[in-house]
């Protein structure tokens, strides 16, 4: 069994209740996290960097932990992207898969 370095990426398109100690983001988290849990036995571990972006709409990808996730996907850092909803990602299909087209090539599986 190989190890899957898995990045969880979080966003919520408003701060409302950003500055809660439990917000959307955390609850994406959560959920996220404990699914990578759910496939230890497959070899998933949670990287501990966080990828969120807060108040930030989908629409459009200049976002920074977007940006950081993608960077580290490119660099090898990533074998894995667990999102709560594909929507977190973007907004728009044809944007996401031309970025996801893009990080694939350089090694990040994608799930189909």
């Amino acid at each position: 069994m190989s190890l899957k370095r898995c990045a969880i990426y979080a966003r919520k398109s408003s701060e409302e209740g950003l500055d809660q100690d439990f917000n959307s983001l955390e609850a994406q988290r959560e959920a996220c996290a404990a699914y990578v849990l759910s496939q230890r036995h497959e070899g998933w571990r949670e990287l501990p960097e966080r990828y969120d972006d807060g108040g930030i709409l989908g629409g459009t990808m200049n976002r920074p932990g977007l940006q950081r996730l993608l960077d580290d996907v490119r660099a090898g850092r990533i074998d894995t992207v667990v999102v709560y909803k594909v929507d977190r990602l973007t907004r728009a299909c044809r944007t996401s898969r031309r970025s996801w087209r893009s990080s694939t090539r350089r090694g990040c599986p994608s799930s189909r």
